[in-house]
Formats: structure tokens, sequence, C-alpha cells
């Protein structure tokens, strides 16, 4: 499998100063870029140990997202991240991994299949250069990555301690629109969203997704022109 290097304005166009300021230096991908100016794109994330409520709301959001249009975005974890990129595929649509180890590893292990098509018929996409390690903090690295790739962000199932938190602080301090599902917001045992909601997440579910696309943008006209692919 070969690999691309790009400078994050290379891949995603321009960026402000606080996107810019927060990029990583290189990204590598494998896969079709393109990708990246034929759609809005959604980040769906959650627990990587989901309920099954948890995993049907991703499934069923990012096929609806996906008909419509969306690309979806997801780090190709276990549970939530797995779970909207099949949907993804299976709808038909076009989805984004963006890793938390190098292109030339896979983790977990069960999803080493799923990377494999994600870069042949999509777009994988890291931070980390091939052939160097996998650590632990690659992750959270990774959320600020996915959230910057991402017009926004939705939180499917998440507990205090999940690391799509990480994603979702990042979405807000980039201005980016964050939506946390009404399921999450029904769980009184949970402060974390209260806290987003104070500074300006929004609750979405599958019944309301009109709010969702009143706040992502179409990338048409000067948005691709802009890319260089």
């Amino acid at each position: 499998m070969d690999f691309a290097e790009y400078s994050a304005e290379g891949l995603l166009g321009p960026l402000n100063e606080v996107e810019r300021k927060n990029a990583p230096a290189r990204l590598f991908v494998a896969g079709h870029p393109e990708i990246l100016r034929s759609g809005a794109r959604v980040s769906i994330v959650g627990s990587r140990r989901a309920s099954k409520r948890g995993l049907d709301n991703a499934r069923a959001l990012s096929e609806t997202l996906a008909q419509q249009g969306v690309v979806i975005v997801s780090g190709l974890a276990e549970g939530i991240d797995t779970s909207a990129h099949w949907a993804a595929i299976g709808a038909k649509g076009r989805t984004v991994a963006v890793l938390g180890t190098p292109l030339d590893q896979s983790y977990p292990a069960s999803n080493r299949r799923l990377q494999a098509i994600i870069m042949r018929d999509h777009l994988c996409i890291s931070q980390f250069p091939p052939g160097s390690p996998s650590q632990r903090g690659n992750f959270p690295m990774r959320n600020r990555t996915m959230a910057l790739v991402s017009d926004a962000t939705v939180i499917v199932e998440a507990g205090e301690g999940s690391g799509s938190l990480h994603q979702g602080w990042e979405a807000l301090r980039l201005g980016r629109p964050l939506f946390i599902f009404e399921s999450i917001v029904e769980n009184t045992r949970l402060t974390w969203p209260t806290d987003m909601m104070r500074y300006g997440a929004q609750v979405v579910s599958l019944r309301a997704l009109d709010l969702l696309f009143e706040f992502v943008p179409e990338r048409t006209g000067e948005q691709a022109a802009a890319m260089p692919f």
C-alpha cells in the first residue's frame, strides 16, 4: 500500500489561525483524498464499550447521513466508531478513518479488514509516520486531528472518562458544531453533557436531524476549488 504525505493545509484546504496553530505538521493518507471535498464531513464518535442502543443509534445515524451525501468520519476504534464506519460503507456512502496509529499498523486488530477496505475504497488519515511506534498518547492527539478534519462532531454515547470527550472539547475550541445524542443528555448520572452544552453543544436525535444540517456546510464551489486534488 502506497501512502501519500500532505501538510494540513495541503490536505484540508485553508485553515484559520487557531486551526493552523494546532494542526499536525504532516498528515499521511491512504486511499482517496478527493473524498474530503465530496460532501460535508461529520464525525460520529463514542464509547468503545458501547451498549446495543448506542451501536444501533450510531448505525442509524451514519446510514441516514451517508444517504444524504455526508462523509462519515470516525476513528476506527471498537464500538461506536466501528458501527459508524460499517454503516456508511453499507449505505454506499463515503467514510474517513482518522487513526491513532501509523497507517502501516492496525488497532484494534479486529478492525484490520475494515481498515484495509477504507484504505482501498475510502480514506485513512494518520499524523504518525509509517514505522513509528504506537503509544497511548497518540489517541488524544488523533481526536484533536479528527475534530479538525470534521465540519461537525456527534457524540453518540460516552461515559465520564471517554476519549470522545477530548474531541468534543476540541470541536468547541475550534468553533465547530458539536452535537450530543439525546439519549446521553437523558442520563442524569453524566455531568459532562451539561458542561459542554454551556459552551454551545446542542442536542440531536434521529427524529430531528434538521438542526445538524443547518450547521453543516456543503463542501462545494470555492471550498472545493481551494483543495489541491
